[in-house]
């Protein structure tokens, strides 16, 4: 079976090249862009907008994994009738002027950005489609319904925030304090207070502000790398140079407290190096 997927009328795609697009924003130091995509982010996926209740409907099918059938199917199930109920002439609307901005604003070129789980964001799209026939909606549930439920490899990675409350925010300080000694740095605690107010309309500005926070640690690594000790210290500008691969890797990996430890250490790192 092949459906058309038109990706412009995808909405968790939009959005996911949009974020895609605000990283390299960061990363390049483009402040004019990072503030365009910024706006753009708010403006069409702000809690109560239409395109974040379709986007949320989306998320759940897409990050649902290692489930039981029965649950995978009310989930699938509950997620159709809700989308159904959805005003989607508004959801057309609301896309195309997003389309719009896009285009006006930032290019074609958004569109050409990777979004690893596309098929599986295309499969839902096609399921929520409502001139997709019978026959091709049944076997599109079918497999959902099997990512849903896989446990192998094969099942969707969620890129879903994980709820983070107090004690997370002690197990993450703790587990930090096994290997490093002492009071936190205030960058270190700026890191933490800024996730665990990392939900909803949040999630944007936390995203913000970690690729902001992994090019100046990057930046930082770059400078330590060029001193005269480091030049004559060939092993410890390896390690530098190994620290920078890994703060590359941070920005497309999920969020999630054992990467904030990591971020942590490097935080610590520079600090200690610098001085």
């Amino acid at each position: 079976m092949k459906l058309r997927h038109n990706k412009k009328r995808n909405t968790a795609f939009l959005y996911e090249a949009l974020v895609k697009e605000l990283t390299k924003a960061v990363v390049n130091n483009d402040i004019e862009k990072k503030n365009v995509l910024v706006s753009m982010l708010k403006e069409n996926f702000s809690t109560g907008k239409i395109l974040q209740k379709e986007l949320e409907l989306i998320k759940v099918l897409s990050e649902t994994k290692k489930t039981d059938l029965y649950t995978a199917e009310r989930i699938l199930g509950e997620s159709a009738k809700r989308h159904s109920a959805l005003n989607q002439e508004e959801i057309f609307a609301a896309q195309s002027k997003l389309i719009e901005s896009i285009n006006k604003n930032l290019g074609k070129e958004v569109y050409g950005n990777f979004v690893p789980n596309y098929k599986h964001l295309a499969t839902i799209w096609q399921m929520f489609t409502q001139n997709t026939s019978v026959k091709e909606k049944v076997l599109l549930e079918r497999t959902l319904i099997a990512a849903m439920t896989s446990k192998g490899k094969e099942a969707i990675k969620s890129k879903q925030m994980p709820h983070v409350d107090k004690l997370v925010f002690k197990t993450v300080i703790e587990n930090f304090n096994k290997s490093y000694d002492g009071e936190l740095l205030a960058e270190q605690k700026e890191l933490l207070n800024n996730y665990i107010v990392s939900f909803g309309a949040n999630e944007v500005e936390f995203k913000v502000y970690l690729n902001e926070e992994l090019g100046r640690l990057k930046s930082e690594v770059t400078t330590l790398k060029e001193k005269e000790v480091m030049l004559e210290n060939r092993d410890l500008a390896s390690k530098l140079e190994d620290v920078r691969t890994t703060l590359d890797k941070f920005q497309t990996k999920k969020i999630n407290p054992a990467m904030l430890e990591k971020v942590m250490q490097v935080q610590k790192l520079v600090k200690e190096c610098a001085e």
